[in-house]
């Protein structure tokens, strides 16, 4: 028993000497990994401790635009941060702004980046070709940069355009006629623009900014669109004809115009009346009683077709010399028609009234006429001789019996 217990021990101790081996060289490998771990994560958390981005790091414009960077400055924690701009030739003009200052430095929050903006002015005579301008950032011992490329083009800088639906109006001058534009920015840059409309000599035109109906000017954003409102006035008295209207608009450098037709198709009135103003004749029953009746065109468009018709008491008649209907009239001209008016042979005297109208599809005028309907003469006749009789009957009389 003594010696199986001594041989167990034996028998195991090689097994126990092996494990213990194994566990001491085990234990230095995790150490040397865990070192690793340590002795890198602050060279990670040292890259994002400082950074700076934008959305579109290369772009592309024309000569003599405005180029525009969004860009955010992020720390780890809240510090200052240092900004310059290298790369950008001596004639360019390449500016950090931020809360509407030129900046050189701002501070940060830990977790929400700090904004600004890039602007670099362009010359006119900018050759074409990619420049690379550089951000720096500096904080203590952090770096950070932030490569921008522009590209100098002439066909990138787009164009202002200026537009609209229905170039062409068609109405009466006593129409408010009204335009609606449409100014498109379709350049890099926002751009501030001004209207002016120009029309015929008398005539009202006004270029309103939509929504800046008191404003001179307004600005129209790069790649939007801008409203402009043209409201046109003709003069009453204006002949019937197709008249220009202009409207000059200037964006920024840029001049874009539009040609704009009002077509005027004249004002159709008409009115009826006298030669003399008087409203009033007079006639016997049964006998034509002549009234002149005057059909004057006062507005700016011919008149055509014009018709003339009456209404009557019962059973009278009335006819038009030369003619009920007239051809034309011309604008500002007259045309003079005789009615004649037959009062019915019933007619005991007194006042009636006669009422004319002239008219056609586009425009009516309508005058009443007093008539007076006066006793026939025959009558008048008869009843003297009448009289006359009774007195020579009693003169007979007198002389006859008066001796008795």
């Amino acid at each position: 028993m003594t010696s199986r217990s001594i041989g167990s021990r034996v028998s195991n101790g090689p097994r126990a000497a092996a494990r213990s081996t194994r566990r001491t060289r085990l234990l230095p490998l995790g150490a040397v990994l865990a070192l690793t771990v340590l002795s890198s994560a602050p060279v990670a958390a040292a890259v994002e401790d400082l950074s700076l981005t934008t959305p579109y790091p290369a772009i592309s414009v024309s000569p003599g635009a405005t180029a525009n960077f969004s860009i955010s400055v992020s720390t780890a924690a809240a510090q200052r941060v240092a900004l310059a701009v290298d790369g950008a030739p001596s004639d360019w003009s390449a500016t950090l702004r931020g809360g509407g200052f030129a900046v050189d430095a701002v501070l940060t929050e830990a977790g929400k980046p700090a904004e600004v903006r890039l602007d670099v002015t362009i010359p006119d005579a900018a050759p074409a070709g990619t420049t690379r301008l550089t951000v720096r950032a500096t904080s203590g011992t952090l770096r950070a940069e932030l490569p921008l490329d522009i590209r100098v083009s002439i066909d990138a800088g787009g164009d202002v355009t200026l537009a609209t639906d229905f170039p062409n109006l068609r109405g009466p001058s006593s129409t408010r006629f009204t335009f609606n534009l449409t100014l498109r920015n379709d350049t890099a840059e926002d751009l501030t623009y001004a209207a002016t409309s120009i029309g015929p000599t008398g005539w009202d035109v006004q270029a309103t900014l939509t929504g800046q109906a008191q404003a001179a000017s307004a600005i129209v954003q790069a790649g939007a669109t801008s409203a402009i409102s043209v409201t046109v006035q003709p003069p009453q008295a204006v002949a019937a004809g197709t008249y220009p209207i202009t409207v000059d608009v200037a964006a920024g450098s840029r001049s874009v115009s539009s040609e704009l037709v009002v077509e005027i198709t004249g004002t159709n009135s008409v009115a009826l009346n006298t030669p003399d103003q008087r409203l009033s004749t007079r006639g016997s029953a049964g006998e034509t009683i002549e009234q002149q009746l005057v059909i004057e065109n006062t507005g700016t468009a011919p008149l055509e077709l014009m018709t003339l018709s009456a209404t009557t008491p019962s059973d009278w008649t009335v006819e038009f010399d030369p003619s009920e209907t007239i051809d034309t009239i011309a604008a500002g001209a007259s045309a003079t028609v005789t009615a004649r008016i037959v009062p019915s042979t019933d007619a005991i005297a007194g006042d009636y009234v006669v009422s004319f109208r002239a008219s056609n599809d586009l425009a009516n005028a309508s005058r009443e006429i007093r008539v007076t309907v006066e006793t026939s003469p025959f009558f008048g006749i008869v009843g003297v001789a009448l009289i006359v009789a009774v007195f020579g009957g009693l003169w007979w009389v007198f002389q006859r019996y008066g001796r008795r």
